[in-house]
């Protein structure tokens, strides 16, 4: 297993980042894999899929560089900068525009764990990778990038309510289960490559959510020695929230807005989570469920800071009546 040595300077100064750039990377994967988690990616892969293909059908370099660059245990380096805070797309792509062709093929090599094939022996490598990146970005994050960002803020509001509650073991461990795990005595565990250990002790550490799931969610990436980043799929319950329409019966019943968030609670959500997924005001949300409260179709509890809302077992019934 791959783990890190982490002060406890660095991980109190650890926080969480969004990164349309991340987002971007794991949905090139996603296409490059083609595999979906949930309904929402099965729809999004017949959508996006055709297009992609196609590019690279016309692309065969660029193809070849994106199976040699996505390996089956390693990302190339220069593919996956490490994400910085409030960084742009534009900026972060240019990162990979600007690597020396001899570090990505380089990098090609580790991620192919053998010999780089003769039509990748090339200068422009950088600039393929970074033109794709474009693509997938323009055609398939950036229409849907303001819903992706509030799933994202979303799963950040309940990390963050995590660290306050049970401590940022509980939080590392639940990142990529299987994958990260706090092993005591300062060492974090970030995947299951048996590679060295890193001291990242004084480094910026940044974990980055991602809507896609599963295994096409996450991995490891840095900027030796200064910045280190774990990008990790947000919570199931919110990277498939878009898989749980409202019926058309439900919605007549209380009200689409208000259905939308009775459908939502299967799991606990606190406010900020259900004003972040759903994109109506928090006075909204909160007119929402008091109106669930109070006609007994929501519960709440509090869990250290937060006050979480799910559904109690005529809500579960009201829900299930209506086919979701």
């Amino acid at each position: 297993m791959g783990w890190w040595q982490v002060n406890a300077d660095t991980l109190a100064r650890s926080r969480f980042v969004l990164s349309p750039f991340a987002e971007t990377f794991a949905a090139l994967k996603l296409l490059h894999i083609g595999v979906a988690a949930h309904p929402g990616e099965q729809a999004w892969l017949r959508a996006q899929l055709p297009g992609y293909r196609q590019l690279l059908a016309a692309d065969p370099v660029t193809g070849l560089l994106m199976r040699a660059g996505i390996g089956r245990s390693w990302i190339a380096d220069f593919l996956s900068p490490a994400p910085r805070d409030r960084e742009p797309f534009e900026a972060a792509v240019a990162r990979v525009r600007t690597a020396p062709p001899a570090t990505a093929r380089a990098d090609l090599t580790v991620s192919l764990a053998g010999p780089l094939p003769a039509a990748l022996e090339r200068d422009d490598l950088p600039e393929r990778a970074a033109r794709l990146l474009e693509y997938v970005w323009e055609e398939t994050v950036r229409p849907s990038w303001e819903r992706r960002r509030r799933v994202l803020e979303a799963d950040v509001v309940a990390r963050t309510a995590q660290v306050s509650q049970g401590g940022w073991a509980t939080v590392l461990d639940a990142l990529r289960p299987g994958r990260t795990r706090w092993l005591g005595e300062n060492r974090l565990q970030v995947n299951l490559h048996e590679y060295p250990p890193r001291e990242i002790s004084g480094a910026e550490l940044v974990f980055v959510p991602v809507t896609a799931s599963g295994a096409n969610g996450g991995w490891v990436s840095w900027e030796e020695p200064d910045r280190y980043a774990i990008v990790y799929p947000c919570a199931g319950a919110l990277a498939d929230h878009r898989g749980r329409p409202v019926p058309a019966a439900l919605g007549a019943l209380l009200g689409t807005a208000r259905a939308g968030v009775l459908v939502l609670l299967s799991s606990p959500m606190s406010t900020s989570q259900l004003t972040a997924v759903t994109g109506q005001g928090l006075g909204s949300v909160g007119r929402h469920l008091k109106v669930l409260l109070d006609a007994g179709l929501v519960e709440r509890r509090r869990a250290g800071r937060s006050v979480l809302y799910s559904r109690t077992t005529a809500g579960e019934v009201v829900v299930e009546a209506a086919g979701v």
